[in-house]
């Protein structure tokens, strides 16, 4: 910050710097442009921190982060109507609930016209989190009849059908899926999580 006041002050400035740190009487009407410099140079500063403290409070919550991880290594598990495990496959709502419970300890209604009732704040399209659910109307009946978790990007993962290769990741962009989607819910809420929620519980 010298540097700018350097072509203006060329060597007054020099004695004005000695006088401040020996406080003599003679310099006190050339100290005041000094403080004023450091005091304009210390408010950004400060600010910046703050925004930079700012910025930490709006990244994603990381507790979506295991939970998305195994369902992505799951991708391919066969579809089974009724399924709700690795071993025998999964529908969709078996799918949302597996994920859920094994790494969060939460226990969601099994069907998804159950779980699209739940207590749990709903979320407009687009402000879509990763792990919030989301569901779908794909029969053409006017009322839920799949669910997924969203991942991010546009991006989310379910047990789509025996004819599409069960756990999959599909785009909400996509035509077939953009025209069936109903409403999200995030239940993945740190503050909607249940006081006794396990967390993980791998098998």
């Amino acid at each position: 910050m010298h540097i700018r006041f350097a072509p203006i002050v060329p060597l007054a400035l020099t004695f004005v710097l000695t006088a401040c740190a020996g406080y003599a009487p003679q310099q006190s009407l050339t100290q005041t442009p000094p403080p004023v410099v450091q005091t304009s140079v210390d408010e950004p500063s400060t600010e910046q921190m703050a925004e930079l403290t700012d910025d930490e409070s709006y990244e994603l919550p990381s507790l979506a982060d295991s939970m998305l991880a195994h369902g992505l290594s799951l991708v391919g598990t066969r579809y089974r109507p009724g399924g709700t495990s690795v071993q025998s496959g999964f529908d969709c709502s078996g799918f949302v609930g597996f994920l859920y419970k094994q790494e969060l300890g939460i226990q969601l209604p099994r069907s998804t016209r159950e779980m699209i009732t739940l207590d749990a704040p709903k979320v407009a399209r687009s402000e879509l989190e990763p792990g919030d659910i989301i569901f779908f109307n794909n029969r053409g009946r006017g009322r839920v009849s799949h669910a997924g978790i969203y991942l991010g990007d546009n991006q989310f993962i379910h047990s789509s059908s025996s004819r599409s290769g069960g756990v999959r990741v599909d785009s909400l962009a996509d035509r077939y899926w953009n025209s069936s989607y109903m409403l999200a819910k995030r239940v993945l809420d740190e503050h909607q999580l249940p006081a006794t929620s396990a967390g993980p519980q791998h098998r």
